[in-house]
């Protein structure tokens, strides 16, 4: 297989809006020691992917720094010296620091999975972060329980519809809170028990109170922060753990610590990004061994809003920024 020197790849040019990026022309890389090369067929857009192009979440060492994309899925084109995991051809995905909005990319052997043939690029290269993300918050961090009751915040997003179907596979009720009622109406055909809009204070507390008959939430899964950690709380059950995975509503929060004591809540923080390569390695290995068999005979599949060539990287930013979107949006290369 021949492999050029250059490829395409969506840049970065500047901190802004999406009218800062563009196409350009990139030396491919060379994998090192352990490492595979990628011929990247898909990818998708994160949150992620957005702040960083505002100049808010620089990439961690190790990775391009102008070369924004999380998740990737494509075939092996190459090894680096002592990789001997995969073959020439081999369909793989996995998640990367970044890098890879371009046609390809490096990455360790180990931090890759298997891609089923009945998988097609768009679900595949959609998949990673938004599977990963949610079944390592649920089982890694929140470690669910069949029976237990789960609340999921932006239920109507890319992670927040995926952990609803992975929830489901585990044996939990699943309820869930976002923006619309179109949103919700989504998440219930994926399996979502019961769902709210927000309201005023209080409102997420009383909504599980009438989900669960007065006991509360086992398990919260927070995307958004803010003053949905206060609410939150209020919301759990005795020995309810709450997880939180994103701040879009904000940066700070206040707790009540009657609840955090008298219930005996945990409280956890994850972010998937800057983890060591061997923590992503093991998350990835749980996705491939545990996620990928629901992938491959549909009981969990990643809700596609809309598809976009690497070459209308702009217009799926501006996508993404209208708040609009159920799901994920894929990106073609």
């Amino acid at each position: 297989m021949t492999i050029p020197t250059e490829m395409r790849a969506a840049v970065i040019t500047r901190a802004g809006g999406p009218d800062v990026l563009a196409i350009q022309n990139r030396p491919v890389p060379t994998p090192g020691p352990g490492e595979v090369l990628v011929r990247v067929r898909s990818s998708a857009l994160n949150r992620a992917d957005v702040l960083q192009r505002a100049g808010r979440y620089p990439a961690p060492p190790g990775v391009p720094i102008d070369i924004p994309g999380l998740e990737f899925a494509g075939e092996v084109v190459g090894n680096g010296p002592d990789a001997l995991l995969w073959s020439v051809g081999a369909r793989v995905c996995g998640l990367v620091g970044g890098g890879a909005h371009a046609e390809y990319l490096v990455t360790h052997e180990r931090a890759v999975a298997a891609v089923p043939h009945a998988l097609d690029w768009a679900i595949a290269g959609a998949a990673p972060e938004a599977c990963i993300t949610a079944h390592d918050a649920l089982v890694g961090q929140a470690q669910i329980r069949p029976g237990d009751t789960v609340l999921i915040h932006a239920v109507g997003s890319g992670v927040g519809l995926t952990a609803v179907q992975i929830a489901r596979q585990l044996g939990a009720t699943v309820f869930g809170t976002a923006r619309t009622e179109s949103k919700l109406d989504i998440a219930r055909d994926l399996g979502l028990t019961a769902g709210a809009t927000p309201g005023e204070r209080g409102w997420v507390a009383l909504a599980a109170k009438e989900w669960t008959g007065g006991r509360g939430i086992d398990i919260v899964l927070d995307l958004l922060g803010g003053d949905y950690v206060r609410e939150s709380v209020a919301a759990l059950a005795p020995k309810g753990r709450l997880v939180l995975i994103g701040t879009l509503a904000g940066l700070e929060s206040t707790l009540d610590l009657r609840y955090m004591l008298s219930r005996r809540l945990t409280v956890r923080g994850t972010v998937l990004r800057s983890r060591p390569i061997e923590e992503r390695i093991a998350v990835t290995q749980a996705f491939a061994r545990e996620v990928m068999p629901w992938l491959a005979n549909g009981a969990v599949q990643p809700r596609i809003d809309c598809t976009f060539p690497l070459e209308q990287i702009a217009d799926a930013h501006t996508r993404m920024e209208s708040n609009e979107t159920a799901g994920k949006i894929a990106i073609l290369m």
